[in-house]
């Protein structure tokens, strides 16, 4: 009949898309400026360790400090996440954005969650900050650093967005302790009472930016208009004479 769904038609579109993802994979992962991620790794971990270096008593400002800058370290390593030179040629291929996004993402993920418990474990203990609310802070800076990028290459069409979000999330990390106001402050020590409030506030950041990455990874409507329109050729269709 006409008009009605085949029972198997959901499972074998979502197994194909399964397939696809999967061989994938390997040529995402060839793509990926891996240079940037481990230079940014680099810098964050030395920064991490900077207290434990420099001897004597580490205080839990020193800790915090030292997290904080690893985490911006690694965030501006994972801006260049997204550049990828050839992107004008492969936005003509017949796959969603989303999906070659979110393999980049599905990549990097696993590898900064071991970096960053690296990161953590690198900062003395009795001077180490509540790690779920440091953490925090950190998923963050990195959701900002993609959401940067992310909307780069939704706007312009970028090859390269890494400079251009790697910069504005560097201008933002300077200028954010010096002006935000006391009543919405974040960047507080451990033992500062605003400090609970101030994690409320970053969460709510978090969000924000894990939003603003899931709406950058869907391609503009008429991009995507003119993908079904195209023919398999890659011509716009059959004329009409």
């Amino acid at each position: 009949m006409t008009g009605v769904r085949a029972p198997g038609d959901t499972p074998v579109r979502g197994a194909r898309r399964g397939v696809l993802a999967v061989q994938l994979i390997r040529p995402v992962a060839r793509a990926v400026p891996w240079r940037a991620l481990l230079t940014g790794g680099t810098l964050g971990l030395l920064a991490a360790a900077l207290p434990r270096l420099a001897g004597g008593e580490v205080t839990p400002w020193a800790g915090v400090t030292a997290l904080r800058a690893a985490a911006l370290c690694g965030a501006l390593g994972a801006a260049f996440l997204l550049d990828d030179p050839a992107r004008r040629t492969t936005a003509a291929v017949p796959v969603r954005r989303a999906l070659r996004h979110a393999l980049r993402y599905a990549l990097l993920l696993p590898l900064a969650a071991a970096w960053w418990t690296a990161a953590l474990l690198l900062v003395p203990e009795e001077a180490r900050p509540p790690a779920g609310d440091v953490t925090v802070e950190a998923a963050t800076v990195l959701a900002l650093a993609l959401a940067g990028a992310s909307f780069a290459v939704r706007r312009r069409d970028a090859a390269r967005p890494g400079q251009a979000a790697g910069a504005s999330l560097l201008v933002a990390a300077v200028l954010a302790p010096l002006l935000s106001p006391d009543q919405w402050a974040l960047f507080t020590a451990p033992d500062d009472p605003r400090w609970a409030d101030a994690h409320g506030r970053w969460t709510l950041l978090l969000a924000a930016a894990l939003m603003a990455v899931a709406v950058c990874c869907a391609e503009p409507v008429r991009r995507r208009t003119l993908r079904t329109l195209r023919s398999p050729s890659g011509t716009s269709g059959p004329s009409r004479g």
